[in-house]
């Protein structure tokens, strides 16, 4: 029986059959350099639900106690 290997989509190299198996298709180093490029934060709204926040301003203009 040969063993089934799999390779990452970014630079070829071998990836772990256990990530395969949950669905990550990247090798540690390059998930590593994708969760990098992937910046937000969850902010909780009054009396209402969270958002994604993604760009700095936006979440200053959430702070209701902001000074500028």
């Amino acid at each position: 029986m040969s063993k089934l290997h799999h390779y990452c989509r970014t630079c070829a190299d071998a990836v772990d059959p256990r990530r395969w198996a949950l669905g990550i298709k990247f090798c540690m180093p390059c998930g590593d350099e994708i969760a990098k490029q992937r910046k937000f934060t969850v902010v909780p709204m009054n009396k209402s639900n969270y958002i994604a926040c993604f760009e700095m301003e936006t979440l200053k203009q959430l702070n209701p106690k902001r000074t500028t």
